[in-house]
């Protein structure tokens, strides 16, 4: 198993931080992983992402030329990483905030309202979480209950008080991914 994953969006909006959700859970299951960032000096409010690798082997290089799938969170990313995704892929987009469909008809997309189910939800915050959910539903790299794990590491005890609400949001991703 070799899952490449770009997860790309504005700074601000969590697109590190759910890439090091994933990497977390991929080491709680003794995979192999790696979690390559990538910023403007800007940070919030310019382009944000990550390369996340989870492999059941050695892994060569963080480095991703072909993803398996691409997450993107605004039109800037949708522009920018569509092709990055090799034939057969998996792209998913926040419809919520992108109001264009994918150009590709050799890979699967996915359209997902993140950020309106976030605030559906009660966490406006939580639309990567909701995204990252729909992302574990079709590709189901790690389990759920390692994912879960990998948030309260992550967030640790300061911002513990966000946890309920994350667990929340992925759990309504999770649903999103299955259905559609």
């Amino acid at each position: 198993m070799l899952e490449q994953t770009l997860f790309a969006g504005f700074g601000g909006q969590g697109m590190l931080l759910i890439g090091e959700f994933l990497a977390e859970a991929g080491m709680e299951e003794g995979k192999y992983v790696s979690w390559l960032p990538s910023y403007g000096p800007e940070m919030r409010g310019g382009t944000a992402n990550c390369s996340v690798v989870v492999s059941d082997r050695p892994i060569s290089s963080p480095v991703i030329t072909a993803a398996s799938c691409v997450i993107a969170m605004n039109r800037p990313s949708l522009d920018k990483f569509e092709n990055t995704v090799r034939p057969g892929g998996l792209l998913i987009v926040n419809s919520s905030l992108i109001d264009v469909k994918a150009k590709r008809d050799d890979i699967d997309v996915l359209y997902i309202p993140a950020s309106e189910v976030a605030e559906e939800i009660g966490n406006p915050k939580g639309a990567n979480v909701v995204i990252l959910g729909a992302y574990l539903a079709r590709r189901p790299v790690v389990s759920v209950d390692s994912l879960m794990s990998a948030m309260k590491v992550k967030l640790g005890e300061r911002k513990a008080r966000f946890l309920e609400g994350n667990k929340k949001a992925l759990l309504a991703g999770l649903e999103l991914g299955k259905v559609q």
